[in-house]
């Protein structure tokens, strides 16, 4: 499957890219904090739309959001059918179900970004697969 990057800084669009391949999903966004929000530094497969109301999101709002708010990762098992409120209406227009936006912490263990990856199918991530998703993310290029 070709994957479709609409936004690069440096290493992140490509490391993105991997991080997507690597763990079977088909969509994701990498959002940096840059002041009192959260930047869109890369963005594969998702909607331009999608793209344009994400390019900076508050805390506390959307997955990224509360996933930088709260300091864990936020997931769904279907974005097309959730009803939690921690999705946004506008995440419906990625082609995807199941989805996590994971917290990446620095060295001081603030929270510097969210990765987010969106796969196709309908599930629950368990707590190993959070882990290694995780793990992964932490190794996000500053």
């Amino acid at each position: 499957m070709q994957q479709d990057t609409q936004v690069r800084r440096g290493a992140i669009g490509p490391w993105l890219q991997g991080f997507i391949a690597d763990h079977g999903g088909i969509a994701g966004t990498v959002h940096v904090v840059e002041g009192g929000a959260l930047a869109l530094a890369a963005a594969v497969n998702i909607p331009e739309k999608v793209q344009e109301i994400t390019r900076t999101v508050p805390r506390g709002k959307g997955m990224a959001g509360l996933a930088w708010e709260r300091g864990v990762p936020v997931q769904t098992c279907n974005l097309q059918t959730d009803t939690s409120g921690d999705v946004r209406p506008g995440a419906r227009a990625v082609s995807a179900q199941a989805a996590v936006a994971l917290p990446v912490r620095d060295a001081s263990a603030n929270v510097r970004a969210v990765v987010g990856i969106a796969f196709a199918g309908e599930r629950e991530l368990g707590r190993e697969e959070l882990a290694r998703l995780a793990e992964r993310a932490a190794t996000l290029p500053a």
